[in-house]
């Protein structure tokens, strides 16, 4: 064991609830996967396809659904053949099979008790075809990164639900999920190309194949001959007919898709037609093609405030007969709940209860188009009462993109944002229905109504152009008393929604768990006894997905209710809607910051020192602390801001010892020579074979630990010059902070970045200055992102201290040429000042090189030169300081063609976390690499040594600072050193 092995039981809670949870993992499942299922699995599959820890299971176990099922075993599948194997297994042992993706499902049917099937990790890719009318896309590929691939050209995706950062196509079809604008025309079954499946038996089917008919007739007659009948029986009934296409005029995703019956003419095309929305339950969506819709890049919108909810659903038909493309309503206790969301007005906190507002969004194609729309609008503006509740309140309509996407921000933030605001501990439901359109203000009424009635606070939001609707309730699942009031209240609402208003109980979120013991009194016996035939029918052995969709037992929807135990209180507001998951490096290799929550909620459900809690925290370590980058992306993609890093920096913290601590902080204190120590360190190891210094590395971090120690990898730069360039104090127009990693490590060229800073700023006219004791100074993020305490609050004094000298009080800008330092000492540095130098540090302007070149240098420099084409790295810092346009705008002066990657995201080096554990850069960039790999550049720019240095790892191209490829565009004939003084 390493001497300086960290104690497990530091991160065990040192507070929990006064008993278990009811829903806790039972003691008996401590060793994970039980036998042979464990065995037989790996040996069919192979052990790095087999998840089988009992901390495996439980961060598989949750959606962003209310229900918490814990699966026996998760499998990650990587072809058709692995999936054919795990069915076939599944038939053979009399075992079930739930298909998992994002797990952004909203109604449980993610979850499963047998076997788990992530289809994500393996399962991504978008091929644009036909010059983007049509895209063949894998199911685990998020419809953001679908969406960013057709922009390019000009095309769009027809769903578009709110969770599109994080929910993946093959979930959309398997939902037949919508969102804002989709409408009944837009959905996945009315734009899908063709897709391909496998069904139960294993048979794998292509829609698209012009045999595919003949090639399920030879596998599958009987099916084929049942699909058939069932079509002619459905047809026969005229009544039944006009019933099911009654049911589509709305939005509806209640049940099977009855309508592929009467729509498709051969088994082939009807089981397309039933796949979509299906819930897993009839096979595994391997892959789909779209047909494609315009991006109608012309945008128009307002933000209307009413005095009721019934005020703004009256006006949602005027804005339909406009020609809006979308009408998207959200109440008062919406409105409120989203100042949670960074650039929402903080005023509206103050909005009054009975508040409401529509977002109205026209497209079009072209200004002409666009304006006609701006007067329709405007004439229903006028005829409209409206309020102007806070200052910020405008109740016009622009075409200001930014205004526009904090709209939307807003809106999208609907579950993940009022599901933060409820109360610690308590559990969130998430409904969705619908009405005929023309019933909504009247729905919106009753809905209150029954609200009241029953005691819940509820928030509404929806797709009011198509008479859909949302609402969320917060209850404690561990009362008796709160889950029967919820019982009751669902019992009233869905009798409400299909008596009085013959609406849609699932409109676009799918039937799940929670609506199946309703299913019939939507649809009637009639019906429902068909979709049951047709389960049959296609999966005779109930292998996929049993008690989703289809469920006898009138309380389904109350089994499974997951409890949610406080834990930090940074982490109480997470409602596992899974929309940080997609952003964070480790989420192929570890653990991604909802399951790092989740593991957390498990710990506290158990009673101290069970089995259970003993083995999460043996896995908590290294799966959820060690492997995380800390690069707080998660935060802005969190609709509610929750920055799981900074919990796994606190978790650090708490792990270290007294002595530990005691010796980071004298680090701090003579980081001088530890500058010093470091630069020389890397001169003398550069210069001796990678291999033996490898080897000398791995052995130490062996003996100490390997949290602490890193791992030379081949490729780390040489050492910086010793000396910094010659600058002047009089005259500067900026402060220049070399970062102490710019001080140490080379860049990958003959011009150090300091120098070619320097003579950037000297060649336009805006001279930099180098202080002459920047030696031992750093941004504290080397203390920050290890948690060590006391070592970051004895850096960040000192660096703040000796910024306001520097910049003689803040007069001058300080320019900082690593955006992670940047980012540490514009930001993370203030909560560890005393009050006198949070009061210094408010008075200095910090700011990124990249961005003091576009807006200083580049438009007073001339560039004599530039090369063909440049990938570029965006850095995770550059992304919370927003300077991602600077970093581009820099590459487009030097390069005639700027690419960066659609899978471009954090590097995961963190300094030299990509040091202490490879694998995680490597995973964390395979596909970003696998980009680059795909071509040649003819210069690889980013904005941060260490992120380059990750990138050259990864790639095995070399990278460099954007600087100084700038440098070299726009020097002169005569020799850099010339420009510097």
């Amino acid at each position: 064991m390493p001497l300086l092995e960290p104690d497990p039981d530091a991160l065990r809670p040192a507070t929990r609830p006064d008993r278990p949870a009811p829903d806790r993992v039972p003691e008996d499942r401590a060793g994970g996967t039980p036998e042979p299922l464990r065995s037989e699995l790996t040996a069919l599959l192979g052990a790095g396809k087999v998840l089988t820890k009992v901390s495996d299971l439980v961060r598989y176990a949750s959606d962003a659904s209310p229900y918490r099922f814990v699966p026996q075993v998760v499998v990650v599948p990587e072809d058709l053949d692995d999936v054919s194997a795990i069915l076939s297994y599944a038939h053979g042992k009399g075992r079930e099979v739930v298909f998992r993706a994002a797990g952004t499902s909203l109604n449980g049917q993610a979850q499963g008790e047998d076997i788990l099937v992530d289809v994500r990790r393996h399962w991504t890719g978008v091929e644009v075809l036909d010059a983007g009318e049509r895209a063949r896309i894998g199911p685990g590929t998020t419809v953001a990164r679908a969406n960013a691939a057709l922009a390019r050209h000009g095309r769009v995706l027809g769903p578009d639900p709110a969770s599109a950062i994080a929910c993946t196509v093959g979930g959309v079809v398997a939902n037949n999920a919508s969102g804002m604008t989709a409408g009944t025309t837009r959905n996945s079954y009315r734009t899908l190309a063709s897709l391909t499946f496998v069904l139960p038996t294993g048979t794998v089917v292509d829609t698209a194949e012009t045999d595919a008919d003949e090639r399920l007739a030879d596998a599958e007659p009987a099916l084929c001959a049942g699909l058939l009948g069932l079509k002619a029986e459905i047809e026969a009934d005229a009544e039944l007919v006009s019933r099911i296409r009654a049911k589509y005029a709305i939005k509806n995703t209640n049940g099977y898709r009855l309508d592929a019956f009467l729509d498709g003419s051969t088994p082939v095309e009807i089981l397309r037609g039933l796949m979509v929305g299906s819930e897993g339950t009839f096979g595994f969506i391997a892959e789909v093609v779209f047909d494609t819709l315009p991006l109608d890049r012309c945008v128009t919108a307002g933000l209307l405030f009413f005095p009721s909810l019934p005020a703004a659903a009256a006006a949602v038909p005027l804005f339909n007969a406009a020609g809006a493309h979308a009408v998207e309503l959200m109440d008062g206790n919406t409105l409120r709940a989203s100042v949670s969301v960074a650039g929402v007005p903080a005023d509206w906190a103050g909005l009054p209860r009975s508040t409401a507002a529509l977002l109205v969004e026209f497209r079009a194609a072209d200004a002409t188009r666009q304006e006609a729309y701006e007067e329709a609008a405007d004439r229903v503006l006028e005829g409209l009462e409206l309020l102007t509740p806070a200052a910020s309140v405008t109740n016009t309509f622009t075409r200001d993109q930014r205004t526009i996407a904090g709209y939307w921000k807003a809106r999208k933030a609907f579950v993940a944002a009022v599901g933060g605001a409820r109360p610690a501990g308590t559990t969130l439901i998430t409904e969705d229905f619908a009405v005929p359109p023309a019933r909504l203000a009247e729905a919106c009424e009753a809905l209150l109504g029954l609200q009241t009635r029953h005691g819940f606070d509820a928030a509404v939001a929806g797709h009011a152009a198509h008479g859909n609707l949302h609402f969320l309730l917060a209850f404690d699942a561990a009362k008796p008393a709160d889950v029967g009031r919820y019982a009751a209240f669902m019992d009233d609402f869905c009798r409400l929604t299909v008596e009085r208003f013959d609406g849609s109980l699932k409109a676009e979120h799918a039937t799940g768990r929670n609506i199946a013991p309703f299913l019939e009194l939507e649809w009637g016996s009639r019906a429902t006894e068909l979709m049951w035939r047709t389960k049959q029918l296609i999966d005779p052995d109930g292998v996929l997905a049993p008690r989703i969709v289809l469920d006898r037992d009138p309380q389904a929807h109350l089994r499974g209710l997951k409890t949610i135990p406080r834990v930090e209180p940074i982490a109480d507001p997470c409602i596992e809607c899974g929309f940080c998951e997609p952003t964070c490096p480790s989420q192929d290799l570890t653990t991604t910051p909802r399951q790092r929550i989740v593991l957390r909620r498990e710990m506290m459900r158990q009673p101290g020192g069970s089995p259970v809690e003993q083995g999460l925290l043996d896995a908590y370590g290294y799966d959820a602390v060690d492997t995380c980058a800390g690069d707080a992306t998660c935060r802005l993609a969190c609709p509610v801001g929750i920055d799981t890093g900074a919990l796994m920096k606190d978790f650090r913290h708490a792990r270290h010892s007294p002595r530990e601590e005691r010796a980071a902080a004298l680090a701090a204190r003579r980081f001088r020579s530890v500058e010093a120590s470091a630069r020389l360190a890397v001169a003398v190891a550069s210069r001796l074979d990678d291999r033996w210094v490898t080897a000398l590395t791995r052995a130490a971090r062996k003996v100490v630990r390997p949290d602490l120690v890193p791992e030379w990898l081949s490729g780390i730069p040489g050492a910086a010059p010793r000396t910094l360039p010659r600058t002047a104090r009089v005259g500067a127009a900026a402060v220049y902070y070399p970062a102490c990693v710019n001080r140490i490590f080379a860049g990958p060229g003959d011009v150090s970045l300091p120098r070619a800073v320097v003579a950037l700023a000297t060649r336009a006219g805006r001279p930099v200055w180098i202080p002459n004791d920047v030696a031992g100074t750093c941004c504290a993020t080397i203390w920050h992102s290890k948690g060590y305490d006391a070592g970051n609050a004895v850096m960040a004094n000192r660096i703040v201290e000796a910024a306001w000298g520097w910049t003689a009080g803040g007069t001058l800008p300080l320019v900082v040429d690593a955006s992670s330092c940047t980012l540490g000492l514009a930001h993370e540095v203030v909560p560890y000042l005393t009050a006198d130098n949070r009061a210094l540090h408010r008075e200095l302007t910090i700011v990124d090189s990249p961005v003091w070149a576009a807006e200083e240098l580049l438009p007073r420099l001339t560039v004599h030169r530039t090369v063909r084409s440049a990938v570029l790295h965006p850095t995770c810092s550059m992304r919370h300081l927003g300077d991602e346009a600077q970093l581009r705008l820099l590459a487009e002066a030097c390069a005639d063609e700027v690419v960066v990657p659609d899978d471009a995201g954090c590097c995961a080096f963190a300094g030299d976390r990509g040091m202490l554990h490879r694998e995680l850069t490597e995973s964390a960039t395979r596909k970003e690499a696998a980009f680059v790999g795909s071509r040649d550049f003819d210069a690889h720019l980013s904005a941060n040594r260490m992120c380059e240095v990750g990138m050259e790892h990864a790639t095995g191209r070399g990278y460099g600072s954007v600087l100084l490829e700038l440098e070299r565009a726009t020097r002169p004939d005569h020799p850099v050193d010339e420009a510097v003084n």
